[in-house]
């Protein structure tokens, strides 16, 4: 009798349990529709305690905790270094870091890795938004969003140190690091040393970008721009020099047809693919 009522009281306690947990889950899917709701009428603050609630109710609903760090991200104010903005910043990467343990489908493990690639890029976090961005090529490998993401990082971690040098040396913008002048000779040399590496990387991962989408004329904007990074540390050779100077106004060229060819496609589309011929 006593082993009979056990069994009843545990098989209640279960029921108890199970019921508490699908009733939670309604309650969490309840949460994430008013949370989805406030969202798209622009009520972040709303979204968020209710996307929160949505993800204490149902840690498991991967769906609330990307709407939640989006929710986030909509708060976020890029290059602004303000504590509370930082903290928002970091909330936003803690949920997106969640959804990617949660080893979830691809599109949310990619997107997720993109959007705290997103935000380590605004904090100036370079290596941790690189490492993210790898991520999501890693996860994707044609989506040529990502490769062109660490390209343009890598312009900007060689771009910035670069004119900080030049404006001690006291260069105008057109002038080059000059091999026969011994501060600019050494500063050419320490700056080949130092920014060789990320050129390189990036000149190869713009390429394979343009390589997934032929008309990505962005990456084509900033190859031109990398390869003149290149011919900048180039102080020792002149032929390389002029070499990457014809390399990258090629880049300009192609990145003019690749717009030009884009909008001539869209003012087709817009008038419906028809097309009226001229008087003679």
């Amino acid at each position: 009798m006593n082993n009979h009522l056990r069994i009843l009281t545990l098989a209640a306690v279960a029921l108890a349990l199970f019921s508490s947990v699908g009733c939670n889950k309604l309650r969490a899917r309840d949460q994430l529709n008013k949370g989805v709701e406030a969202y798209k009428n622009s009520h972040y603050e709303q979204a968020i305690d209710h996307f929160q609630q949505a993800v204490e109710l149902d840690p498991s609903l991967i769906n609330a905790r990307m709407y939640l760090a989006t929710a986030y991200v909509s708060q976020y104010i890029p290059g602004v270094d303000a504590p509370d903005n930082l903290r928002t910043a970091q909330q936003a990467i803690d949920e997106y870091q969640k959804v990617i343990d949660a080893n979830p489908a691809r599109d949310q493990k990619v997107n997720s890795a993109k959007g705290i690639a997103y935000l380590y890029l605004n904090m100036k976090k370079f290596d941790d938004a690189k490492k993210y961005y790898r991520m999501a090529s890693d996860l994707d490998p044609n989506d040529p969003e990502p490769y062109y993401s660490v390209g343009v990082i890598d312009w900007t971690a060689c771009y910035a140190p670069r004119m900080e040098e030049r404006a001690k040396l006291g260069l105008k913008p057109d002038e080059h690091l000059n091999p026969k002048n011994k501060d600019q000779n050494r500063v050419c040399a320490e700056l080949k040393v130092k920014n060789s590496p990320a050129i390189q990387e990036g000149i190869d991962t713009l390429k394979k970008a343009i390589e997934l989408r032929p008309d990505y004329d962005d990456a084509m904007a900033y190859l031109n721009l990398m390869y003149r990074e290149k011919a900048d540390v180039e102080c020792d050779d002149l032929d390389a020099r002029t070499q990457d100077l014809k390399t990258a106004d090629s880049w300009v060229d192609q990145a003019m047809q690749a717009k030009q060819a884009r909008a001539a496609k869209e003012a087709q589309k817009a008038g419906g693919g028809i097309t009226v011929d001229q008087p003679k």
